[in-house]
């Protein structure tokens, strides 16, 4: 049964800092994982992008505004991404049931955008 699903776009053009921006930003929003595997990457403002999409998926498949570092975008050995909650945020698992949470993102040149579903 879902109970909950969220949807999210992202300009990529946003994510497009320089460095002192992005360790500003990064500390505020990004956990130190997503940030290692997105600039592992050669088009790392795209992934920074679809994870921001993916945390704001997130937030409103729970409809809560869960602080940016308390969901974590995951990635199985495959690449398929999927969500981690930290801190307290991991206790609205329980309330709210969820027993899987679904997500896919997808990314352009210019646009990020990402999907969560939540299941119990």
């Amino acid at each position: 049964m879902i109970v909950g699903i969220g949807i999210d776009l992202a300009e990529v053009e946003r994510y497009r800092f320089d460095d002192r921006a992005l360790a500003w930003f990064a500390r505020k929003i990004y956990t130190e994982d997503e940030m290692r595997y997105a600039r592992s990457k050669r088009n790392w403002p795209e992934r920074l992008a679809g994870f921001f999409a993916a945390k704001e998926a997130t937030r409103k498949a729970f409809g809560h505004a869960i602080p940016w570092r308390w969901v974590g975008v995951t990635h199985e050995r495959s690449g398929k991404p999927g969500i981690a909650l930290f801190g307290k945020a991991e206790r609205l698992l329980t309330l709210r049931k969820v027993e899987t949470i679904h997500l896919t993102i997808t990314h352009t040149a210019s646009t990020a955008a990402a999907v969560v579903i939540l299941e119990r």
